[in-house]
């Protein structure tokens, strides 16, 4: 995924849509990420215990990075591929995080 180059592709999280620019190589592992965070951030909020999406969002990346965490502990990890690729996802997400704020 990246901010730069790629083409547009539009995804839906929790209701709400996000563009990101990803290559055609990559677009299948964000869908799968899309899919994959809609779906914790689903079962948190039909909990009933977190309220706010905001919280919800939270909650579900403090549980993702449980999961990442005890999946790493069991096996051999790449620390640095994986330390690029989440500075990578959060260049992305801050730029697009201004262009969905003038949504709302």
């Amino acid at each position: 995924m990246n901010t730069g180059t790629g083409k547009p592709l539009d995804v839906t999280i929790m209701g709400r849509e996000f563009r990101v620019s990803c290559s055609d190589e990559e677009r299948e592992g964000l869908l799968q990420a899309v899919a994959y965070l809609n779906k914790k951030m689903r079962e948190i909020r039909d909990s009933g215990k977190v309220l706010g999406s905001e919280r919800i969002t939270v909650m579900a990346a403090l549980n993702i990075t449980h999961e990442l965490l005890k999946a790493r502990s069991k096996e051999g990890f790449d620390t640095e591929e994986f330390r690029r690729r989440i500075d990578h996802m959060q260049a992305m997400l801050d730029a697009a995080m201004p262009e969905q704020d003038k949504l709302f």
